[in-house]
């Protein structure tokens, strides 16, 4: 009989040997979610990890989720699971199917179904290779409005050779099928699916379709890379989302090469939170904006993940990086102190010091501009699309640079609550 409680937080011990922003070392940014409803001004203060005060009918506050269980044992570390990797190769069974060792299958996963009653599907494309080693799973629109991903997956798995592949990869172009047809990043019933993992058998539609995918699809993944773009507007520069103190996280994002690392510990319910609290080492690559396919982010993502295929030692092919970005520690949303059209005068990737113009923003009826500057050093990791703003905006993503790494972080990054609070992640910009 299956046991239900509510997600615990967990701590990991710190891993050693990572960069610093500006001197060489690591660095954390914490993360926020979005409240459907919000039309998009969801950042608070100046912290991209903070409690939304507000509360939702959406939230998966009130949800109770199952323990987040793998389908087997993770006794290994990543970055030694081919070398370790003895015998030959077994086949690989997933939603009812064994894949023979060198070869690939499309298969088809199914969580839900219509009001009708005509089941919902999506395909999972898988290729178990000829020689022994680990499962590595894509998953991409998970919000339904984020395309670039979805490339991605296509791309890197119909580049791979079999027969020359050590372990599996197993890709889900289009996790969040139901929203990707409505061109929405949430569910029908406005619900993120990305709060609600790993799910719950008995729960909400959003925990229920949660639960079938982390049960029948991640639990048997060995390492995850969740895909995503920025949301309601928002567009990320290419970075790499990763809570810094679990040691396979560390390889990961090492092997995922040349992308800014953003340390944050992930928010409960969210895809990357489950699959690591399952023992299963998970990053979130974020690229680009929503509703669009932006082929340079889609490059810049597929060159990454076939730099971390060969890093690990799955399929050996001459796609590295050879110089890393820095990792920040911390970051922070710029905000517009007035309203209306904002004009950015950086762009994504733009290094900026304290005091440095960002932005205009001008009345459309006094043709009053007001500036917005940056009050801190550091880069443009994230910005909005010029468009109309209200005061409060949060309009650019700034990663600070620093000079040495914080000291006293324990908890995973979930928002303080206050009696009252919503529990939704707040972001911005997507995860």
């Amino acid at each position: 009989m299956m046991t239900i409680h509510p997600l615990k937080k967990t701590l990991i011990s710190l891993a050693a040997g990572v960069w610093l922003a500006g001197a060489g070392g690591w660095s954390v940014a914490g993360e926020v979610a979005i409240d459907p409803a919000d039309n998009g001004t969801d950042i608070r203060d100046d912290t991209t990890e903070d409690a939304d005060s507000r509360s939702s009918e959406v939230t998966a506050a009130v949800e109770e989720f199952v323990e987040a269980v793998p389908s087997h044992s993770h006794d290994v570390p990543l970055a030694e699971a081919v070398t370790s990797a003895g015998g030959i190769a077994e086949p690989l069974a997933l939603l009812g199917a064994e894949i023979p060792p060198g070869t690939s299958m499309r298969l088809s996963w199914s969580a839900t179904e219509l009001f009708e009653g005509v089941p919902v599907s999506t395909p999972v494309l898988a290729i178990n290779g000829a020689l022994p080693g680990p499962n590595l799973c894509l998953t991409a629109a998970v919000h339904g409005d984020e395309l670039n991903g979805v490339e991605m997956v296509r791309r890197v798995l119909h580049d791979i050779n079999a027969d020359k592949l050590s372990g599996a990869i197993i890709g889900v172009p289009i996790v969040n099928v139901q929203g990707f047809r409505r061109g929405s990043r949430y569910l029908p019933d406005r619900r993120d699916l990305n709060r609600y993992f790993p799910g719950n058998p008995t729960g909400s539609a959003a925990a229920r379709i949660a639960h079938s995918f982390f049960t029948n699809v991640v639990a048997h993944c060995d390492a995850l890379i969740d895909l995503h773009t920025g949301s309601f507007e928002r567009a990320n520069l290419p970075q790499i989302r990763a809570d810094l103190r679990n040691p396979d996280v560390v390889t990961l994002t090492q092997g995922l090469g040349g992308m800014v690392i953003l340390h944050s510990t992930p928010a409960i319910g969210t895809l990357r939170y489950a699959a690591t609290q399952a023992g299963i080492p998970a990053v979130t690559l974020e690229a680009g904006g929503p509703s669009v396919l932006e082929l340079n982010e889609v490059k810049h993502g597929v060159k990454g993940i076939e730099t971390l295929i060969s890093a690990i030692g799955m399929q050996r092919k001459l796609r590295l990086w050879s110089d890393p970005e820095p990792v920040y520690y911390r970051s922070s949303w710029v905000r517009a102190d007035s309203g209306g059209i904002l004009l950015a005068d950086v762009s994504l990737g733009s290094t900026v010091g304290e005091g440095d113009l960002l932005g205009t923003i001008t009345d459309p009826m006094s043709n009053a501009r007001s500036e917005v500057r940056s009050p801190y050093s550091g880069r443009i990791i994230g910005m909005a699309r010029n468009q109309v703003v209200m005061p409060g905006f949060a309009a650019f993503h700034v990663g600070i640079a620093t000079v040495e790494a914080p000291v006293g972080e324990t908890e995973p990054s979930v928002a303080q609550k206050k009696d009252g609070d919503s529990e939704d992640y707040v972001d911005g910009m997507s995860e």
